[in-house]
């Protein structure tokens, strides 16, 4: 089994004053320290949509629709026109725009895409979220608008894809590039990066787990691959930062239906833009 793969805000430098209330707070109470690192990793980020994004922001349908099972609401683009639909996932603190070069090339292929931004992300309301939100949005989603010919996901949309299609998404091939893998691993290395006890790790999952009733380790991304029958694209990169190599070649090993593509000098975001990461995305989601 692999060890510490990251998709959350850990993946990036965290301010000073944010290590320096951790260090503080956990000298006060474990129970503090354990809420205050629980919001932390909730809280995603939202940047501005950057140029390269607007082409597609300005030419997609776009809506604001409810998730009820959890009470949420989330902004869904529509981008092209076709029966033949692919939905794509962003990842943590990204946008439903930031799979645009695969979007692009799958308009000219003769599919259309829908896509969203999560809870709490881009112009979705909302300040905290968690992967449990992003595989229900998957679902209503699918509910609403599929049926899909395939799903997309990058980073933690990778995982919530999986983990969707465990829990009833119905779709004949996936891709996933980029993928976390292990929950564990994820909140070891959270925790790592603020500083803190590795015994906050086993506070913080055991909070989530009284919060959503049940383990998060259930989450981890080989766990669904084990369950998965369709033909399943891993595709990383060598030198992700992010996400260790080691999470994608995991997930590709527990695979029944599964192949596995590693790029070079790539990283944890460039390699939604490379031309042969797409080029391949794309035959892969045509063959039958």
């Amino acid at each position: 089994m692999t060890k510490k793969t990251s998709i959350h805000i850990q993946s990036l430098k965290i301010p000073k004053i944010i290590l320096l209330t951790s260090k503080l707070i956990s000298i006060i109470s474990p129970k503090l320290i354990t809420l205050f690192a629980a919001k932390l990793f909730t809280t995603p980020i939202k940047h501005k949509i950057p140029k390269r994004e607007l082409e597609m922001d300005h030419n997609s349908s776009q809506k604001l629709i409810k998730i009820p099972t959890i009470n949420k609401e989330v902004v869904l683009y529509q981008y092209g026109k076709s029966e033949k639909k692919i939905l794509l996932v962003h990842g943590w603190s990204g946008r439903g725009t930031q799979l645009f070069k695969i979007a692009d090339e799958l308009l000219k292929a003769g599919y259309s895409t829908i896509s969203f931004d999560a809870p709490a992300h881009g112009k979705s309301p909302g300040k905290n979220t968690i992967m449990v939100d992003f595989i229900a949005t998957i679902l209503e989603i699918d509910k609403q608008f599929g049926p899909f010919q395939a799903a997309i996901g990058h980073s933690l949309g990778g995982m919530s894809v999986l983990n969707a299609i465990k829990k009833g998404l119905k779709v004949n091939h996936a891709v996933v590039i980029g993928s976390g893998d292990i929950v564990q691993d994820i909140m070891d290395d959270f925790v790592a990066k603020l500083g803190l006890k590795p015994s906050i790790s086993t506070r913080l999952r055991l909070h989530f787990e009284k919060k959503y009733k049940e383990e998060m380790n259930n989450y981890s991304a080989f766990l669904a691959a084990q369950e998965t029958t369709i033909p399943i694209l891993v595709i990383h990169d060598n030198d992700d930062p992010e996400v260790p190599v080691k999470a994608g070649v995991h997930i590709h090993k527990y695979l029944k239906n599964g192949e596995l593509l590693l790029t070079n000098g790539l990283g944890h975001r460039k390699i939604l833009g490379n031309p042969k990461v797409i080029e391949k995305t794309v035959q892969f989601i045509q063959n039958k």
